[in-house]
């Protein structure tokens, strides 16, 4: 059965400094960002270069953040289905947003850079092919207008770090591949 999920945020702004939104440079871009019933809130801002706070999050890093997570918890879920054991997963994510001119923008690519490690190097192919099936069912990338690239590597626990059969780039799998 197909479900149907509805989520609900509350977003605050904070930066009134006495006089609202009288200049640009007048008010500050401080928010919080909650959800009922969680333990911590998001402190937010914009992007320092629009005149935000950078100890902050800002919307730009909060969706390359979902992206992030949303592909993590599908390949945990893909790697269970597969039979690939997976004992670390960390990923280092990056994004590029263009200024369209006229006061606004697009994200134009995200890229995840995941570090699997796993727990057999006889998986490790198989850990390296199955992003293309987490990404397949991120509900997060299946929402936005732009690519999102996987770049992962594999590394087999126990492993000597630095070795070149130890790690496996996406690109090696899809060398062997051709």
């Amino acid at each position: 059965m197909l479900g149907e999920h509805h989520y609900a945020v509350e977003v605050e702004w904070q930066g009134d400094r006495g006089e609202g939104t009288a200049s640009y440079r007048a008010y500050g871009r401080q928010h919080a960002v909650r959800v009922a019933g969680k333990l911590h809130e998001i402190a937010g801002s914009s992007d320092r270069v629009f005149h935000g706070d950078r100890d902050r999050w800002n919307p730009e890093e909060l969706l390359i953040a979902a992206l992030s997570q949303c592909h993590m918890l599908s390949y945990l879920h893909v790697a269970t289905k597969h039979g690939v054991v997976v004992l670390a997963y960390a990923d280092a994510a990056t994004g590029t947003m263009v200024e369209d001119g006229r006061g606004g923008g697009a994200f134009t690519e995200v890229t995840l850079h995941p570090t699997v490690t796993v727990a057999d190097a006889a998986t490790a192919d198989l850990a390296a092919a199955i992003h293309a099936e987490a990404s397949e069912k991120c509900f997060i990338a299946a929402s936005v207008a732009f690519p999102v690239h996987h770049e992962p590597t594999i590394v087999v626990a126990g492993a000597a770090v630095g070795k070149a059969a130890d790690a496996r780039t996406h690109a090696d799998a899809e060398a062997d591949s051709a």
